[in-house]
């Protein structure tokens, strides 16, 4: 078969290019570059109707849920802390229908960073709104070392400590059902977690986009191109 088609969702914000200033869909370069790196083609997924979200996955070979702002603390059922961002509620409720029906159509998924502290949220997991530590400054990727778990997908991929690039304030607290911790940070934050098959579903909290190491993205491509299991 050709190449698999690997939608990634994306922001809707104001942006400037030539003599425009306009509301754009916008994505960090990086995501197309390592899905087509890693033999996928990308397609952008802006935010949309929640209602659409099974036929837009139903095209799709695989499926990635993007970092960005803070996951709103009342899909959670906590309080915000004055640490949280504002809400994105486009796009919380954008991505967790795109989750929901990945899922239910076990379409392989990958959620990066925020994509994988909604996916745990997507399965009632909660969320720890403020960590220290794993951002280097304002606007600035900074690199830490994470460790698989033996056993796992993301230890199939990526089966020796690495340093990753990151740049997160929260992590995942209480995971959500079913889910699994894959990687771990030197300070215990869970760094990875993944849902058992028979589906393909891995989330890191890390940023492989801006890194040179593309096994984690290669591994969903394998598995978008792996015939469906029944």
């Amino acid at each position: 078969m050709g190449r698999p088609l690997i939608g990634v969702s994306t922001y809707l914000a104001g942006a400037r290019w030539g003599v425009w200033d306009l509301e754009a869909a916008l994505l960090p370069a990086g995501y197309p570059r390592l899905v087509q790196q890693a033999g996928g083609l990308a397609v952008m997924l802006p935010p949309d109707d929640p209602s659409n979200a099974a036929a837009a996955v139903a095209r799709l070979d695989g499926l990635v849920i993007a970092g960005g702002p803070d996951v709103d603390p009342a899909r959670y059922g906590a309080e915000r802390s004055p640490h949280t961002g504002p809400p994105a509620t486009e796009r919380d409720t954008w991505e967790l229908a795109l989750i929901e029906a990945a899922l239910a159509s076990r379409t392989p998924l990958l959620g990066v960073c925020r994509g994988m502290q909604l996916l745990n949220v997507a399965l009632g997991g909660t969320l720890v709104q403020h960590i220290e530590g794993h951002v280097k400054d304002v606007g600035v990727f900074g690199h830490h070392e994470v460790t698989p778990v033996p056993g796992t997908l993301y230890a199939d991929a990526v089966p020796e400590t690495t340093s990753v690039p990151t740049y997160h304030h929260q992590a995942a607290d209480r995971l959500g059902k079913d889910l699994l911790p894959s990687a771990h940070a030197t300070d215990g934050t869970v760094e990875a977690i993944e849902l058992p098959g028979p589906a393909w579903v891995l989330g890191v909290q890390w940023h492989p986009e801006m890194g040179e190491d593309d096994r984690v993205m290669r591994a969903l491509v394998r598995a978008a191109t792996a015939p469906a299991s029944s």
